[in-house]
């Protein structure tokens, strides 16, 4: 028993793996990984090649952010010749549906609407809102929305809500709705909600425009560093640029603004975007046959009626009123083309007919459209139609609801002003001037890319960019300058998501929208 213990005790002897056992190992471990490669087949996700051009599209425009023009066009591809073989496929055409509103978007053509309304009913119609055909229906939200039917919008959002409240691909169509319609508490809680659900480049984008709409400049910014961080794509990255650039044009800084344009145009060459607002930039810095270029090239990429009422109204300012009237005309053919594709175009309309049309038609126009989407741009719109059409007091109600919601806009502040001194109240204009002023510290009048009132361009001077006052601008003179140029009013904590602040209160309107 004692030497039983004693051999207990002794230690084994090591393993030594001789060649044999080596191979015999080795077998076994094929035999083993082939057996659960039998279990488990490979996968598609397991297929370590980077996506293709329609791959990529398709994540984009799935997650709402911008795909890149070749990726794109190659996801429609796909996406028709599939459809073609395989009708019923609900989810194809929701695909192909969202693909052609983004080849809108990236083109500003609009006759890829209709082919996207078209693709999305198709795909309500294998698989009906009712049985949960949830990405049809965001597609159909949006395409509102990049139509400006905020109202249909809104419905088509609230529903896919209704139906799945933690489905985070409605809440941007909300933001843009609520926007739309001028409901901007509303707009905050759909991207708080949004940021809640999905945190990333799409919730970032819309907190940027949440901000930027209640005046909170800084944290907008912050919101769109985020998304920039969130960007993957040179498509995305570029989006996020122009967009900074836009800020940076808001505020008064032309030469940053063109830094952000141009940085964007080499990310994306393609971004159209990006060449109108370089375009806008030149002008601004007083480069104006450079800026002149750059709006042609920016028509001829995204022919919106917008770009068309800048590029006239800088080439009238430049004394070049023939080439000018051209570009009225091609607005106006420009938006008849829009409106036969559903794209409501009635703001640009407005501004074009009360500067240069008919103001009586303007106020019309723009009535009708404050009815459907109570907007601070449509109500700075027809407030200055109502101006031009020597409606002061009138005007006056529509230039408070402009300037009173917390979007610091100089022109608005500047289209107050005048029509507050119409009105022979001078001090009230003065103050109204100061917040131009003190939104953007370089303002001059339509210093918003609309290049009407610059008396110093029609005796031929040049601006240089920060170096004129008022005073050569203003029919009052600079006298109403304030001293101190610096941010307006407090500002919340420079945060992607700052907590709401109070916003000031909105004026009721009555039925009749006055």
């Amino acid at each position: 028993m004692h030497g039983f213990d004693e051999q207990s005790q002794q230690p084994a002897p090591p393993v030594t793996f001789t060649g044999r056992k080596t191979v015999v190992a080795a077998a076994v471990a094929v035999v083993l990984i082939a057996g659960a490669l039998l279990i488990r087949p490979a996968r598609t996700g397991d297929d370590a090649r980077p996506p293709g051009p329609s791959e990529r599209a398709a994540s984009a425009v799935g997650m709402g952010a911008p795909a890149a023009a070749v990726d794109l066009t190659a996801l429609v591809a796909d996406r028709e010749k599939w459809v073609a073989s395989h009708a019923d496929d609900d989810a194809s055409w929701a695909v192909l549906g969202s693909a052609y509103l983004e080849q809108a978007r990236r083109t500003a053509d609009s006759a890829w609407y209709p082919k996207a309304e078209k693709a999305l009913k198709r795909s309500l119609e294998v698989r009906p809102a009712e049985k949960g055909n949830l990405d049809a229906m965001t597609g159909m939200g949006a395409l509102a929305g990049a139509r400006r039917d905020f109202a249909t919008a809104r419905k088509w959002g609230e529903l896919v809500r209704a139906q799945a409240p933690r489905r985070w691909t409605a809440y941007p169509v909300l933001v843009d709705a609520y926007t739309g319609l001028g409901d901007y508490k509303a707009a905050q809680r759909a991207m708080d909600r949004l940021m809640e659900l999905r945190p990333g480049l799409a919730a970032h984008l819309r907190a940027a425009q949440v901000y930027r709409d209640r005046g909170w400049r800084e944290d907008a910014v912050v919101a769109l560093e985020a998304a920039g961080g969130e960007a993957k794509s040179p498509a995305e990255k570029a989006y996020v640029l122009f967009r900074l650039g836009e800020l940076a044009w808001e505020r008064g800084d032309p030469a940053e603004a063109l830094r952000q344009y141009e940085a964007a145009l080499r990310t994306d060459p393609s971004q159209g975007e990006a060449l109108g607002g370089r375009a806008r930039a030149l002008a601004a810095l007083g480069r104006g046959g450079e800026a002149v270029r750059d709006y042609r090239l920016a028509l001829g990429r995204t022919p919106v009626p917008r770009l068309a009422l800048e590029l006239g109204e800088l080439l009238d300012s430049l004394e070049r009123p023939e080439e000018a009237r051209a570009q009225y005309r091609s607005l106006a053919a420009l938006a008849a083309a829009g409106a036969a594709n559903g794209v409501n175009e009635e703001v640009v309309l407005g501004l074009y007919e009360a500067d240069h049309g008919d103001p009586a038609q303007a106020v019309r126009r723009l009535s009708a459209e404050w009815a459907r989407h109570k907007s601070v741009q449509v109500a700075d719109a027809l407030g200055w139609a109502l101006h031009k059409g020597g409606e002061d007091s009138d005007a006056l109600e529509y230039a408070k609801k402009a300037t009173d919601l917390g979007l610091r806009s100089a022109d608005f502040s500047y289209h107050r002003a005048v029509i507050e001194r119409g009105l022979g109240d001078e001090a009230a204009a003065r103050r109204s001037l100061q917040a131009a002023l003190r939104t953007n510290p370089v303002f001059l009048p339509g210093a918003g890319g609309r290049w009407r009132r610059r008396p110093w361009r029609r005796s031929g001077s040049r601006r240089r960019a920060g170096r004129r006052t008022c005073s050569r601008a203003l029919p009052w003179g600079g006298a109403g300058a304030p001293e101190a140029r610096g941010p307006a009013g407090p500002k919340p904590a420079a945060a992607p998501k700052p907590k709401p602040k109070p916003a000031a209160p909105r004026p009721k309107p009555s039925a009749s929208g006055t």
